[in-house]
């Protein structure tokens, strides 16, 4: 089938299209069909089928496969027959609900899902990465090698005749975008040597490279910029140096060069050169990238016991930046686990779990019975594969959710089982969408019958004459009660977003055997045992975990494909959306409208008017999760740039993990593919993790500044005193070696203290830097330029003025083979002593007063001062010439340790200082602009890049290389692009919200516009939608949350007539807008 794309078969063959490709089988479908008719679902898939093949029978005449049943599905397919098939849709779209499919209403069966009840064939329609779960994996960059054998398998069936052949039509035009063909794809039109540039180029294009990270790019630009200006640096000192000595020896003394001299003059160049490259060497930040290593492999280490599982180091970092988190529900927020969470016992409603003891014997003996032996006996609750793991629900979700809570009374419901297996089950009324309820017969031991009845409350409570009390005793059950019971109990749990379920059962005497086909007669006259909700409840820990992040500026949102009611009920749960904010709850449809222009195209402007308020989108596909991120981080609206996480566990949440600037799979629940897809896996599926990461990513981020923070103070007092000390004294105060080991202070042993720093509560209640966000601030610089200052003063004071001080030879004017002075030694030592303090100050960057806040909880940066101290006392006192150093007293060794605790002194009095009244200094360390990046750049870090960019990026790079061909086929696709508009007025134009690959961002082949998402109701209102562009949609929904108050069913007018309507009587229901 893979072939199918390239064969341009119409969708009823020609014999000619059959000669050029056979290999198609005789399939009367492309693979372009098919992928549009497994995009539907419901009706709209029945109406598809009804239009195209007539029925399901003939799709199956017309592919000729053969039919597949099974627990996992491993194909997408069309369902020809089943019996009560129910399936598990929530790995690839986050219904938690098992979805009903039978052959009149539902059909359409995807892959990667699973059987969960029933049984039934199917014909295959797609397999591999044509399948649904497939278009995802090619999505992820996973369906690379297949794309490569499919294009060759295509070039070679292609044949002279298409050429002339011409038309394309719009499903083809879409089959070949969807199948992840390249830009050059159109090969018809290649010649031979230019189809084998081409392929070159595409092999060389689709190497997987990842963009950099946000701090990768930071560092990148200022390391280049302090690395220019050392450079520069160095040249003017060697310059200077050169022409100082030549001036002074050549013209001032008047010299003149003698062979015999020559040695000497080059041995004085040689020393020059060596100062110019110490300069430079200093100067460079060479220990920029070992600090981030550091730093990042300290941190990835550390978050591993904290449940982090790091699958890329910069994500790490990154996540420390993280303005925005798109979370799943299902699985991420909840436990994706039907569960009793309220229930009415014994004239009490329990908000939570009751303990054993507190309910009748009598009640509890009733209940467990009820539950048990009234369930699907394939329903049960098995041990957790993993170590861990929530134990592992097999059937029915609600049955499982009604046997979980027997388990939690400390009951179990496998020995009743045995006692009542399967076949002495004496009456079953199954459940159906009709009655709504499933009821069991048992006869008694004394020949008498038991009914033990479970369903929907509103149904099952009028059936209900009788009800327990506290003690287990009946007492009667009027319709005042009822009524009574609704507004208590059923309401309040309705507006928690719980399922209410009725438990019920009823006595017949041994005597009198009711008409067991009288369904009415018998469920009747009912004693109610107890009433429960349930829902997939909220991890116990998200609540917290979200609250952290907002205290940390990062907003949450919630992106799942539940319904809408559903979701927002555990978004207030989470807290993720507050009664009295001003927040959207979107639909994708709504979302989509709202997004789209009347091409159907995607833009920005519209995508930025909602998501800064967007806090919920249910019922969303792969696509729009996707859509949703890419629009939040390409984004420029707003004070700083977004950089956003994303958190999920099922096949749908795939695209989105990738698009994010950091992806978070869930290691216990996740699938495969969203594991393939993160940045970091949280091996205990807990959200609070995120936190933690959130906490070890701005530690990075902090680590790194500190390390700068140090280094540029050492770097600009270094460079400053050697050029200065050369220009003035023709020798630098700092000798080579000197230098060197000040460099490896500042360099190695300075990353490995100041990157080692654990994390702080401290760091959760900034705002996050953002992608625009300079590395160095302003109250850094303020600290650098302080220190220097402190600095220089000093040693410049013990350069000039330093032997009348000490009452010591000057070293300044040396001749060039001098022994080591212990005038250069003083200034050396007092130098490093000044940095080791200084380090101490850097530990903070924020202006903080406590520099020893902590010290001692990080032993690498107290071993790594200490050591460094103790060498630098064995070079002072025993270096000797190798290291230019002479012996020092006691007293000098106080006076050099005295300077440097100055170092602690001064930082006091500049963070006195207010960096709000320093207007002058300039923050540095930006991220490189968009107009900034080489095209080098460009074509490195082009994977992680929108396919669009890509392929537009590539398109110019092949342009300048001469490749003419390309405009052939532009000019070839725009001929086409009318036809592909004319589709907008058919109704056979149409497509699903749910289809996973029809939105501009997967489609790499990208020079066509794109057809519009149309649904049902917008085909009669195309051509006004075409002519005048869509009013904005108003706010109408969001803030009637608090305490579940029901919205009123509002029908407004707006300007063009469209009416916002919704089903009567549903709770918080969404307002949807048809423009």
């Amino acid at each position: 089938m893979g072939d199918m794309a390239n064969s341009s078969i119409e969708f009823h063959p020609k014999p000619q299209q059959q000669r050029e490709a056979p290999h198609a089988g005789g399939f009367g479908c492309t693979l372009a069909e098919l992928r549009t008719l497994m995009e539907l679902r419901g009706a709209e898939a029945l109406q598809k089928i009804q239009e195209a093949y007539g029925d399901v029978s003939g799709l199956c005449r017309r592919l000729k496969t053969s039919p597949t049943e099974g627990d996992l599905l491993p194909a997408d397919g069309v369902l020809i027959q089943g019996n009560d098939l129910k399936i598990d849709e929530s790995s690839l779209t986050g219904e938690s609900d098992h979805v009903r499919k039978s052959a009149d209403k539902d059909p359409m069966l995807l892959s990667g899902t699973h059987v969960m009840e029933g049984s039934g064939r199917m014909v295959v329609t797609a397999v591999g990465v044509n399948s649904q779960t497939g278009i995802i994996f090619t999505l992820l960059g996973a369906g690379g090698e297949e794309e490569e054998k499919k294009d060759k398998k295509g070039k070679a069936t292609l044949t002279s005749r298409k050429q002339q052949d011409g038309a394309m039509d719009s499903s083809q035009t879409r089959a070949k975008k969807q199948d992840g063909a390249v830009a050059m794809e159109m090969q018809p039109l290649k010649s031979a040597e230019g189809g084998e540039m081409e392929e070159r180029e595409k092999k060389k294009a689709n190497v997987p490279k990842k963009e950099k990270s946000v701090l990768q790019g930071k560092l990148t630009k200022l390391a280049v910029q302090i690395g220019k200006a050392g450079l520069v640096m160095s040249a003017i000192t060697v310059i200077i140096l050169v022409l100082y000595f030549v001036i002074e020896t050549f013209v001032v003394d008047g010299r003149v060069w003698l062979a015999e001299c020559t040695p000497v003059y080059v041995q004085y160049f040689v020393k020059f050169f060596i100062i110019g490259v110490t300069v430079l060497v200093v100067a460079v930040p060479e220990g920029l990238p070992l600090a981030v290593t550091i730093s990042l492999a300290y941190s990835v280490k550390k978050m591993m016991k904290d449940n982090n599982l790091v699958r890329h180091l910069d994500a790490c970092e990154t996540m420390g930046n993280a303005t925005a988190i798109c979370s799943d529900k299902t699985g991420t927020l909840t436990t994706n686990r039907m569960t009793v969470v309220q229930s009415y016992l014994g004239d009490t409603h329990y908000k939570e779990i009751p303990a054993p003891s507190a309910l009748t014997p009598k009640i509890l003996d009733l209940l467990v019975h009820a539950i048990s032996i009234n369930s699907a006996y394939t329903t049960k609750i098995l041990p957790p594969e993993k170590e861990g793991a929530l134990p592992r629900q097999v059937g029915n979700k609600t049955e499982c959710a009604l046997l979980g809570f027997v388990l939690d009374l400390k009951r179990d419901f496998q020995p009743v089982r045995e006692q009542i297996p399967e076949d002495k089950l004496y009456k079953v009324y199954t459940f159906n969408s009709v009655r709504k309820s499933m009821s069991t017969v048992i006869r008694m031991p004394d020949g008498g019958f038991r009914l033990f009845s479970k369903g929907a409350s509103e149904i099952l409570l009028k059936k209900c004459t009788n009800i327990l009390n506290s003690n287990g005793e009946l007492r009667s059950f009027r319709p005042r009660d009822r009524d009574d019971m609704v507004k208590k109990i059923i309401e309040p749990m309705a507006c928690d977003g719980l399922r209410t379920i009725c438990i019920a059962y009823r006595d017949f005497s041994a005597g009198q055997e009711p008409d067991w086909d009288n369904e009415n007669e018998v469920v009747g006259d009912l004693t109610c045992i107890a009433v429960v909700g349930i829902e997939d409840p909220v991890r116990p820990e998200v609540p917290e975990a979200i609250r952290k992040c907002q205290r940390a500026g990062i907003t949450v949102r919630m992106v799942t494909g539940d319904n809408i009611n559903t979701a927002r009920a555990i978004a207030a749960k989470c807290g993720i959306i507050q009664p009295g904010e001003d927040f959207l709850c979107l639909e994708g449809k709504e979302f989509n409208r709202r997004i789209r222009n009347e091409k159907g195209e995607i833009e920005q402007e519209r995508l930025d008017k909602v998501w800064p308020k967007l806090r919920v989108l249910a019922r969303s596909s792969p696509t729009d999760k996707h859509t949703l991120v890419k629009g939040i981080i390409d984004s420029t609206t707003g004070e700083q740039r977004q950089v956003v996480a994303v958190t999920g566990d099922g096949t749908n949440d795939g695209p989105a993990l990738k698009k994010a600037d950091v992806g978070f799979a869930m290691g216990i629940a996740g699938t495969d593919v969203a594991k393939e897809a993160s940045d970091i896996i949280l091996t205990d599926d807990n959200f609070t993790s995120i936190v933690k990461a959130v906490m070890w990513g701005r530690n990075v981020y902090d680590s790194i500044s500190k390390f700068l923070q140090f280094q540029l103070t050492v770097n600009v007092v270094a460079v400053i005193v050697a050029f200065t000390g050369a220009c003035i004294t023709q020798d630098s105060p700092l000798k080579a070696v000197q230098m060197l080991w000040v460099n490896l202070i500042m360099d190695t042993f300075a990353s490995l203290a100041l990157a080692t720093e654990p994390p702080t509560e401290s760091l959760l209640l900034r705002k996050p830097y953002g992608r625009d966000k300079p590395l160095i601030s302003r109250t850094m610089m303020k600290n650098i330029l302080g220190h220097a200052v402190y600095q220089l003063t000093i040693i410049f004071t013990l350069l000039f003025v330093g032997e009348l001080f000490f009452d010591i030879d000057s070293g300044r004017n040396a001749p060039l083979h001098s022994p080591p002075s212990e005038h250069y030694t003083i200034i050396f030592n007092t130098f490093v002593m000044m940095q080791l303090f200084n380090e101490i100050n850097a530990r903070k960057i924020h202006g903080e007063r406590n520099v020893f806040d902590g010290i001692f909880s990080n032993p690498i940066f107290c071993t790594i001062v200490l050591g460094t101290f103790g060498i630098q006392i064995v070079i002072v006192q025993f270096g000797g010439k190798p290291f230019s150093c002479s012996p020092l007293s006691t007293e000098q060794w106080l006076w050099c340790l005295f300077v440097g605790v100055g170092e602690l002194v001064w930082g006091q009095v500049i963070a006195t200082i207010p960096t709000s009244q320093l207007k002058c200094l300039k923050e540095a360390g930006h991220g490189p602009g968009k107009d900034e990046m080489t095209d080098e750049e460009l074509a490195e870090g082009e994977e992680e890049i929108d396919h669009a960019e890509r392929e537009l990026r590539r398109g110019q790079i092949l342009w300048f290389r001469g490749l003419n061909r390309i405009q052939t086929q532009i000019r070839v696709v725009k001929a086409f692009r009318s036809s592909l508009y004319e589709g907008l007025e058919k109704p056979e134009s149409k497509s699903s919200i749910h289809n996973f690959m029809a939105t501009p961002e997967f489609l790499i082949n990208d020079y066509t516009h794109n057809i519009p998402l149309i649904d049902d109701t917008d085909v009669d209102e195309n051509e006004e939608r075409l002519r005048a562009p869509p009013p904005p949609a108003p706010n109408q929904n969001n803030n009637a949350i608090d305490s579940g108050i029901y919205l009123a069913t509002h029908v407004t007018k707006s300007a063009t007539s469209s009416a916002f309507s919704s089903r009567p009587g549903s709770p918080l229901h969404s307002v949807e807008t048809s423009l």
